[in-house]
């Protein structure tokens, strides 16, 4: 299927011409009958040879609903621009034009009515202007047909340019996710609620399950496009879905519905904009069929941030409209980041915009703006593609390679201010900021390795026997509670002394907390994990419940996480975490 929406001002006959073309009325509303007026957004269907079905949406021209315009191109393609013969070239046209170069439509055809209304230089002068008007917009080199839906002239000569058109869009992918902007929802008597949109791209079956941004989800229990029931339907289609008596109230027009874990929700993006003069502090975004309002803060020229009033799933290269309720102007936008950093220091707005600047909505560029970042975190940004070659790879992970030159250089400093036996990687991890310790391995590099849970510097000796015995036998005392220190008998009977502890901690192996009070370097990673899951703040009683350990281990542990500033002890003796729990970034 095919999806061509119109455009144009007010009365120069878009539904006339979309009738002519399917035989069918777009205007759905008695009232819209009584005024010849479009209010609402109409749709109506055909078949053309060589393309099969296409679907029109039919938006009404008036200035008073522009933003229903909007809601009506906003998901699709392919549109008309139409501009009445007998008429000059209007202020609405001269809008919605605006709208779709803002959208970044490329895909249209003009096409001048009422030809029968105008003399044959009336025809031409109307062709021309609208011609020169299209060649600054996306729409630049469109083709010009000249129609009368009246009489009929010329409307074969439009079906066969719009065949051809139809035939050099490119198809949308059917395994995309879904994501079908809400643009009508009724009631039908024995189905229940039925909504209406237009797809984009991916696949809608029968049985579906789709969610909203505020965590709804709804089953499809029934699937029609252009009338007629199917069990499945690939995108760009007209559609309208069953979802029965239970659909939550809050699905409506401008909702988007989305496959399940497929998209992020956000209500923070960096755009790059299209429009010359400087965007209000609080314009209205389009996109799909949705809109919201907003706060702008510019970062640099052509740059934004917008703080939305309502989350929205965005992605990487997505295209809306930013509209001056007041002015009426208009700015497209391209989505740049759907997740961008915090603005906290001096200056911080224009290193943010010089970061933008290197971004050409590459999952490369994307990757090394922001160093590391997992791969499902790329799918809900919408990047695909290849990584790095010269990329570090953990698990999910992906590190940009010149952050991992980056952290190894760190992660080697660490390790060599760690003594001859090195860090645990959850101690690495820690040290670098990162919050899996897959990370520090897998950053492993020719200068270190990575021995007996280990990362230390390459070639370094190996541990003499008896140390490595006594360590070995820690390890087996401290492996099912690896907080519970082993008692001085048990120290005894492990034939540990405290020479011997004295050299392992001084090596980085072991950790005393205190006098005859040993655990493993990683209890303190530990440590923060378990005490995360508590309440905050926290009494000593609570953390040794949910250490698993006593007083005697309880203490000095969490004096260590004070000296270490990962806890802060309050004035009621009770602590809190810090937040420097080693989260990524």
């Amino acid at each position: 299927m095919h999806v061509v929406a119109t455009a144009g001002h007010v009365d120069h006959g878009k539904s006339t011409l979309v009738r002519a073309l399917t035989g069918s009325d777009p205007d759905r509303l008695a009232e819209e009958r009584k005024r010849g007026l479009s209010i609402e957004l109409g749709y109506a269907w055909t078949s053309l040879d060589g393309v099969g079905e296409v679907a029109f949406v039919d938006v009404p021209g008036h200035e008073r609903f522009l933003a229903t315009m909007l809601a009506g191109v906003g998901p699709v393609p392919v549109a008309l621009l139409v501009v009445a013969a007998d008429d000059p070239w209007m202020p609405q046209a001269a809008e919605h034009l605006a709208a779709l170069d803002a959208l970044g439509v490329s895909h249209g055809l003009v096409v001048i009515t009422r030809a029968d209304l105008a003399t044959g230089p009336e025809v031409e002068t109307a062709r021309a202007r609208a011609l020169d008007e299209v060649s600054r917009t996306s729409l630049a080199g469109a083709e010009a047909v000249t129609v009368s839906a009246a009489t009929g002239e010329g409307l074969d000569e439009l079906r066969s340019a719009l065949c051809d058109l139809l035939t050099r869009v490119p198809p949308a992918a059917a395994d995309a996710p879904v994501r079908l902007w809400v643009d009508r929802r009724f009631h039908v008597r024995g189905a229940g609620t039925v909504v209406t949109g237009t797809l984009p791209a991916g696949t809608i079956t029968v049985g579906d399950t789709l969610v909203s941004p505020d965590g709804a989800r709804v089953r499809v229990r029934g699937l029609e496009a252009l009338g007629v029931a199917r069990s499945s339907m690939a995108g760009p289609a007209r559609v309208a879905l069953d979802l029965g008596g239970r659909a939550a109230e809050t699905i409506g027009r401008g909702t988007p519905l989305m496959t399940e874990g497929r998209y992020g929700v956000t209500s923070v993006v960096d755009v790059l904009l299209r429009g010359g003069d400087t965007v209000p502090q609080r314009p209205q975004l389009h996109i799909g069929s949705a809109s919201t309002s907003l706060h702008a803060r510019p970062l640099a020229d052509g740059l934004c941030r917008l703080l939305l009033d309502e989350p929205l799933p965005l992605r990487v290269g997505d295209r809306a409209v930013l509209r001056d309720p007041g002015s009426r102007a208009v700015w497209g936008v391209r989505v740049l980041d759907p997740a961008p950093p915090e603005l906290r220091r001096r200056g911080a707005a224009a290193a943010r915009a010089e970061a933008l600047r290197r971004l050409d909505g590459s999952l490369v560029s994307y990757l090394t703006m922001r160093g590391l970042l997992r791969r499902p975190d790329l799918e809900l940004l919408g990047l695909t593609g290849d990584v790095p070659a010269d990329a570090v790879v953990a698990g999910d992970w992906l590190i940009a390679p010149a952050e991992a030159v980056r952290l190894r250089v760190a992660l080697e400093q660490q390790v060599a201010a760690a003594g001859r036996d090195g860090l645990t990687p959850a101690a690495a991890a820690h040290g670098m900021g990162l919050s899996d310790p897959a990370l520090a391995e897998a950053l492993v590099g020719d200068q270190l390795e990575y021995v007996r849970g280990r990362i230390r510097r390459a070639g370094a000796a190996e541990l003499p026997a008896a140390l490595a015995g006594a360590l070995e036998r820690l390890r087996a005392l401290l492996a099912e509670h690896p907080f519970d220190a082993p008692t001085a008998d048990e120290l005894i009977d492990a034939r540990v002394d405290d020479g011997v502890i004295g050299a392992l901690h001084r090596a980085g192996l072991v950790l005393r907390l205190a006098p005859g009070v040993v655990v493993l370097p990683d209890a303190p990673d530990l440590a923060v994990s378990r005490l995360a899951e508590l309440p905050q703040p926290f009494t000593t009683s609570q953390a040794r419940q949910a250490l698993g350990t006593s007083r005697r281990v309880a203490l000095p542990l969490l004096g260590h996480l004070d000296a270490q500033r990962r806890t802060v002890r309050l004035a009621d003796d009770t602590r809190r975490l810090t937040g420097g729990v080693g989260v990524g970034r």
